[in-house]
């Protein structure tokens, strides 16, 4: 089933000028949107409004992170929906979670970006991404030995980065 988009629709769950030429629906607007509709979840403003706070920053954040920088926006947004929303957009396939362990989560956009890894630094938590053709290669090769069909994959590798194991801080080096 396909579902249609009507940007004036978009705009309006905004409060958003119909005619407003700067802003159009990109393609995790309509992602997004298709997503609602495809699981029987309202289109929001509170909603729209996460969605585009997420794509308006290429970096790692948490919810809390995300939840401040709508504040600042005074957009009028909760917290809790922000965690809801956080939930959705990783279900729809525009978020990736990373889990790092007692209780703490991270999240990226992923729409538009090439697949890549992660060297999480236990010390100081900076983020490291990485691709490396050879183990994508391995990763295929040993799915395809055991007749599976991979969908996707994450692979995050902790340890302590080259500034921390020196002794010097990140800001440091900045």
């Amino acid at each position: 089933m396909k579902f249609t988009l009507n940007p004036v629709e978009f705009f309006r769950i905004l409060r958003l000028p119909v005619n407003l030429k700067a802003h159009f629906l990109g393609k995790e607007e309509k992602t997004f949107i298709e997503f609602l509709r495809r699981t029987g979840q309202k289109v929001t403003r509170a909603r729209c409004l996460v969605l585009e706070e997420v794509y308006r920053h290429h970096d790692h954040f948490d919810a809390e992170a995300l939840y401040q920088r709508l504040e600042k926006r005074r957009a009028g947004v909760s917290r809790a929906t922000v965690y809801r929303t956080l939930s959705l957009l990783d279900r729809s396939g525009l978020v990736r979670k990373m889990d790092l362990g007692e209780a703490r989560s991270l999240y990226e956009h992923v729409l538009g970006h090439p697949h890549h890894d992660h060297l999480i630094c236990v010390s100081c938590g900076r983020i490291f991404e990485f691709e490396h053709p050879g183990i994508e290669e391995i990763q295929n090769q040993i799915c395809a030995q055991h007749g599976f069909e991979m969908h996707s994959h994450t692979q995050q590798i902790f340890g302590r980065c080259r500034d921390c194991r020196a002794g010097r801080s990140p800001a440091e080096t900045s």
